[in-house]
């Protein structure tokens, strides 16, 4: 089973799970005010846990692309150390008596 395929499967679990909740506490033996009072903290709970962890979701993110910025300024940085070090090394050559460019 592929990742894709796990991760769709968990998410139907968590779905049948919160239909499953949402049915016991509509046949509960409460009152309809107080069922609708819990079904409003539950609702609440959980937009407050979703908003947490998309906002844990967002700094996740925010930490890959500022590690994706350093490490291609590490690169460049590096390639622009072997460009002057070439650079210089073949002006060297160059500019010695008795020394042309070759074609």
């Amino acid at each position: 089973m592929s990742d894709r395929d796990s991760g769709s499967s968990f998410f139907w679990f968590l779905a049948g799970l919160g239909i499953g909740a949402v049915a016991g506490v509509l046949y509960a033996p409460r009152a309809g005010s107080e069922t609708r009072e819990v079904l409003r903290v539950k609702a609440e709970e959980g937009r407050d846990y979703m908003r947490s962890r998309a906002q844990e979701a967002r700094e996740q993110a925010e930490q890959w692309v500022d590690r994706g910025r350093e490490v291609m300024n590490e690169q460049k940085e590096q390639f622009r150390s072997a460009y002057e070090a070439g650079r210089q090394a073949y002006q060297e050559v160059t500019t010695q008596p008795g020394n042309s460019p070759k074609s």
